[in-house]
This record gives structure tokens, C-alpha cells and sequence, in this order.
């Protein structure tokens, strides 16, 4: 079949569309590594930045926190820069924004100066949660589009034990500027990745453009389901839904709406931040003597986390959505009650800080499985095309609200409550998200994005239309409507 051109270089040939995934795969995976290092650097640096500029114990959570706040603001205004501007030229806003405030990060010219910046690093991280799901989502094939988002997600966990390992590095000199900076090198390199790539096809079709998308689309599509495929996306975007907060809850999509905020909300608030940045601040507090030896530990945590992440990557789109991000959750229930027994016990040696280290490895490792490897899925897959970028980015804004108050309270809620009360009520969330994700979570293995349109619009139900039309619907677990 000969070659046709289009946006960006692209077009088409026996195996481009498998090239087109991996290059998109190998985007996300980089931004994902950024990601997780911007946020697994503060970990090591504030064992050493608390000294230096005498931090009170809510000091270290606004130092720690001005990322998250940071990440509030950007994921608010993600949906509408990506539809303004395009999912591709937003990732390139990223990665520039990346560079450069991890290099002011690392300049020491005071405390004010490092919490602006650190919000300001938050920004793009935040554009970086809602614009890259959306890209890899819109850019692969249904059959493999689980796995793609959730080698953003193994990516950003590598991205956190990369930074634990800096961490470590720079933990003799105490060169806390260099760990927040390290990042900005990946940055350069994600960057000239994404440069070449055209955008998606449905931000093509969104804008009218449809020579462009459907050229695009050769490249991302095997060819026999490309003309199935653009007949979709037109009839999806016919719909004149409204974009924006209020028109998510527009029916028929007020209970995707209520779904994908309520998910982005519990993913945090269940408390997996508190491990990551905190991680060697309470391993200390749990028998690890040294700041060298609670971030060694820490590696161990992040370590099995990429581990079941790997398993997730490989049976999520054979088993399904539900067993993994189920069973995970279910995980964590059991580790909030292990945390909480060795808390009650609070004399952490022995055995009793042995058990203490295997509660927060199962929490990470059941956080990681399931809400980690999930979260994004979802956030890419429940909303309309017209719905998607500003839908994502509601989700992940309560995502990140809920994440703001994790990091800022969690030292001080420990304190004031003891280990007993805090994991108590982590517990009692794991247990609401459990039942809320049991309820609600729709079975979208294989299911193209435009069928998941379907399932919102016929009440939460696969409609039998779209059941018969799917080439992949057989072997599809129905969900609870």
C-alpha cells in the first residue's frame, strides 16, 4: 500500500500504526518519569531543607504542598488549553514548563522564592495530569489503550524511585538543590519526542479538520476499522453537549459526572501521598535510625509498586477494569488495618517495626495496582470527546484537591491524632471508595472511547447497539448499571 502524507510527516503503511503507538507510548512514558520525579524529589530534599531554613512541622507541609496547590490551578485550565491549543502543543507547554522550574527549584535564593516556584512547577505537573492520558487515550487503538495509560502510570512511579535514587546519591553532600533539579534533563529529552508527533484525531475533528484526523488516524488505527472508526467520531461529536464544569453534569452524563469526580477525590484522599511525600520523614518515626536508611527503605516501597504496576500493565486488558482497580482498594483496606494495630502497639522495634514497614509496602503496592494504574484510565476514558479534556481535568482537579489536603495536613493529623486515629480514617475512606467503585466503575475492556459515550447516554447501561457493533465486545464483563 503505497504512503500518504499529512500533518507532521504522518502517514500510513503495513505496521505504522503499531510504530505510531509505541512512539506515543514512549511520550508518556517520559512524561510520566518526569512527572514522578517532580514529585518523589521533595521526599529527600525536606529532611534537609527543614534544617537549613528551621521548618516548623507545618512549614515542611506548605514546602511540600505548593506543588499540589500548584497542580489545582493547572488541572483547571488543562481542558480548556488542550481544546484551545491542541493535546500536543499542551504537552510541549509542559515540558518547557518542567525545565524550567526544576532548574529555579534548584537555585537557593530562599524560602518564598522555592515555594513560588514549586507552585509555579505544580502548574505544569497539573496541565501534565489531564493533557497526557488524554493524548495516549486519543492516540492507540482500544485493544492496547489500557496498557498505554498505564505506562504513564508505571512511568511516573519509576519517576518517584528515580528520585528516591537521587536522593540517596546527594544525601551525603545534603545538596537538596540538586535533587529538586535533576529533572529538567528528561524534560529536554521529552520534548524533542513529542516536537515531531501531529495531534490527535478527534482534536483534529473537534476543529474541523477532517483531511488531517483521518490522516492521522492511518497512523494510530489498524486500517480495516479506520472508516468505522471516523464514522464514530463524527457521530460523537455531533452531540452539542456543552464544555465546561456545568455541562458534565448535563444529562445523560450526570452520573459519569458524579463517577469520575467522586473517583478523583477517593484516589487521593485515601492517602497514598502521604508515602510519597513523606516516606522517609515516617519511616523514621517507625524505627529507621538515619536519613540514609529511611530512604533506602523508601526505595523498597517504590520498588514493589512498579513491581504490581507490571502486573496490572500486563492483565488489564485481558481481565478487565474492575478485578484490578477492585482488588486493589481491597489491598488497602487491609493494610489500613494492619497500620493501624502496629500504631495501637507504638513501640516500633522488632517485630512490631517490621510489620509497621509491611503495612505501608501493601498500601503503596494495593494504591499502586489499582487506584494508581486505573485512576488514569478512567480519567481518559468516561467522557464524550466534546466532555473528555474538561472532564479529565475536573476529575483530576478533585483528584488534587484531595491531594492538597493529604499533604498538608498528614504530619499534623498524625500529631494531633496519633497513628491510631489517622489510619483509622484512612481506613474508613478505603472502605468508601471500595464501595463507591463497586457501585459505579463501568467494565470498558476493549470498548472503543465513543461506546463508553454510549454506556453514559443509555443510563450506565451497554446499550445493545453498541454491544453488537463492537469488534471487541465478546468476552466483555458486564458492569453493574
Amino acid at each position: 500500500m503505497s504512503a500518504t502524507t499529512g500533518p507532521a510527516g504522518a502517514g500510513r503503511g503495513p505496521g505504522t500504526w503499531r510504530q505510531r503507538s509505541a512512539v506515543v507510548g514512549l511520550t508518556g512514558a517520559l512524561m510520566g518519569l518526569i512527572y514522578g520525579y517532580d514529585q518523589g524529589a521533595i521526599s529527600g530534599a525536606i529532611l534537609y531543607i527543614k534544617h537549613q531554613y528551621h521548618l516548623s512541622t507545618f512549614m515542611q507541609e506548605v514546602v511540600t504542598s505548593a506543588v499540589v496547590a500548584g497542580m489545582v490551578v493547572g488541572a483547571l485550565i488543562a481542558g480548556r488549553v488542550a481544546n484551545a491549543i491542541g493535546r500536543k502543543r499542551t504537552m510541549i507547554v509542559i515540558c518547557l514548563g518542567y525545565a524550567v522550574f526544576a532548574i529555579c527549584s534548584g537555585i537557593p535564593v530562599g524560602l518564598g522564592w522555592l515555594i513560588a516556584v514549586r507552585f509555579l512547577l505544580g502548574m505544569a505537573i497539573g496541565l501534565s495530569v489531564v493533557g497526557v492520558p488524554l493524548f495516549i487515550a486519543e492516540s492507540v487503538p482500544p485493544s492496547i489503550r489500557g496498557r498505554m495509560v498505564i505506562v504513564y502510570q508505571i512511568s511516573t512511579t519509576t519517576g518517584i524511585l528515580v528520585a528516591y535514587f537521587v536522593d540517596l546519591g546527594f544525601a551525603g553532600s545534603k545538596d537538596w538543590e540538586a535533587m529538586l533539579a535533576m529533572s529538567a534533563v528528561a524534560s529536554f529529552v521529552a520534548l524533542a519526542v513529542v516536537a515531531p508527533l501531529p495531534d490527535t484525531p478527534r482534536w483534529y475533528m473537534m476543529k474541523g479538520r477532517r483531511e488531517e484526523a483521518l490522516t492521522v488516524l492511518r497512523r494510530s488505527e489498524e486500517e480495516d476499522l479506520v472508516q468505522a472508526e471516523m464514522a464514530q467520531l463524527e457521530e460523537d461529536l455531533s452531540y452539542q453537549d456543552k464544555t465546561g464544569f456545568l455541562g458534565l453534569f448535563r444529562r445523560p452524563f450526570t452520573r459519569a459526572a458524579i463517577f469520575a469526580l467522586g473517583l478523583g477525590f477517593l484516589v487521593q484522599i485515601t492517602g497514598i501521598n502521604a508515602i510519597v511525600y513523606y516516606s522517609p520523614t515516617i519511616l523514621q518515626q517507625v524505627g529507621f535510625k538515619t536519613a540514609t536508611g529511611a530512604i533506602v527503605g523508601t526505595v523498597i516501597l517504590q520498588a514493589a509498586a512498579i513491581a504490581v504496576e507490571l502486573v496490572a500493565f500486563a492483565i488489564v486488558d485481558r481481565v478487565g477494569r474492575r478485578p484490578v482497580i477492585l482488588g486493589g482498594i481491597a489491598t488497602m483496606v487491609v493494610a489500613d488495618a494492619l497500620l493501624l494495630s502496629v500504631y495501637a502497639n507504638g513501640h516500633f522495634v522488632g517485630l512490631v517495626a517490621a510489620l509497621a514497614f509491611t503495612g505501608f509496602m501493601l498500601f503503596h503496592m494495593g494504591y499502586s495496582f489499582g487506584f494508581g494504574s486505573l485512576g488514569w484510565v478512567y480519567a481518559s476514558e468516561t467522557f464524550p470527546a466534546r466532555l473528555r479534556s474538561s472532564g479529565a481535568a475536573a476529575q483530576l482537579t478533585m483528584n488534587n484537591l484531595a491531594n492538597l489536603i493529604v499533604a498538608l495536613f498528614y504530619l499534623s493529623a498524625v500529631q494531633r491524632l496519633g497513628g491510631v486515629g489517622t489510619w483509622a480514617l484512612l481506613g474508613s475512606l478505603a472502605i468508601i471508595a471500595f464501595a463507591f467503585v463497586f457501585k459505579l466503575a463501568p467494565e470498558a475492556k476493549g470498548r472503543r472511547l465513543e461506546e463508553i459515550r454510549a454506556y453514559w447516554d443509555n443510563g450506565a447501561k451497554w446499550p445493545d447497539a453498541a454491544e453488537a457493533a463492537s469488534p471487541m465486545a465478546s468476552g466483555t464483563t458486564q458492569p453493574l448499571s
